[in-house]
């Protein structure tokens, strides 16, 4: 704990962590530490981690219990708990979301570990959402504050809903092989921080009260503020790289910017609370059971 170092790496989102092996197990002080760190800080980035499945699993339950790879999506092959982010698997997310906001606890955290990385290209941009909402002029903040949003993965934020080929086609089936829909609030307040984030995302398709077309125009609006550059941490990844975000209030992009070459990160999340809006009411869950993929964090 002593050598523990914190470093800022832009101005609202993003932190360098050293002084530690997060390849050991880690005292109380330590994760206290790395837990105030993170509600700070939304993300935090670790080098040289030494980490193999197993070791990624182990670090993340220190913030608690982890979830299945994903509730559709198949897992790394004897590593039920993992979730292969790969290029070769057509997962390229280049679309701004929340980890598994269809659900009705999404994830609190997520790790991500760099195994195959590109010679260029394929960053990881990460957006504070909770900075988005602060920036909202007091007449959106206020109308923010009412609304609530549809999250569905009927909608696949890396595989085209028009799939050009029999494998995509497949995969997008697999994806939506169980139909889940959950209503959350526009805003969400961190259950840790009090902090109020806007809590949107590609799963979040409708705004509950309005039409499709209505929706898109506000969920639009909205989200222009999540992926202005100031929000923003751009991750370009070396080998041997961990990444620790908090999923309830931040957003993440994965750029599909290394023409087709191999890039591969695995994904371990830590289970989640049920978000609460500004007014003290739960998300409500629509269709869809997900009780397989995740328990219910306290928040």
């Amino acid at each position: 704990m002593a050598d523990l170092e914190i470093t800022k790496v832009t101005a609202r989102i993003g932190a360098q962590v050293s002084g530690i092996d997060i390849s050991q197990p880690l005292d109380d002080e330590t994760v206290a530490a790395l837990r105030d760190a993170l509600n700070t800080h939304k993300t935090l980035l670790f080098d040289d981690v030494n980490l193999d499945d197993e070791g990624q699993q182990a670090f993340a339950r220190h913030f608690g219990d982890i979830t299945g790879a994903h509730p559709t999506v198949p897992a790394v092959d004897g590593a039920p708990n993992v979730l292969p982010v790969d290029s070769e698997g057509g997962r390229a997310a280049n679309n701004w979301h929340t980890d598994v906001t269809f659900v009705l606890n999404p994830p609190q955290a997520s790790t991500l570990r760099s195994i195959t990385i590109p010679p260029y290209g394929g960053e990881t941009l990460i957006a504070n959402s909770a900075a988005a909402y602060r920036d909202l002029p007091e007449p959106l903040r206020k109308l923010a504050d009412t609304l609530w949003a549809e999250h569905t993965n009927d909608y696949d934020y890396a595989v085209p809903e028009e799939a050009v080929d029999e494998a995509e086609a497949a995969r997008r089936a697999r994806f939506t092989s169980v139909r889940y829909r959950t209503a959350h609030p526009v805003v969400r307040v961190h259950p840790l921080t009090g902090e109020r984030g806007l809590f949107i995302g590609g799963f979040a398709q409708r705004i509950v009260g309005l039409s499709r077309g209505e929706s898109r125009k506000v969920l639009d609006l909205l989200q222009a503020y999540v992926t202005r550059p100031e929000n923003l941490v751009r991750w370009r990844w070396s080998p041997d790289q961990l990444v620790l975000f908090d999923n309830r209030i931040t957003q993440h992009y994965a750029v599909d910017n290394y023409d087709g070459l191999p890039r591969r990160l695995h994904r371990v999340t830590v289970a989640g609370d049920i978000p609460v809006g500004i007014e003290g009411k739960e998300s409500y869950s629509i269709e869809g059971d997900a009780s397989h993929y995740t328990t219910v964090a306290a928040g």
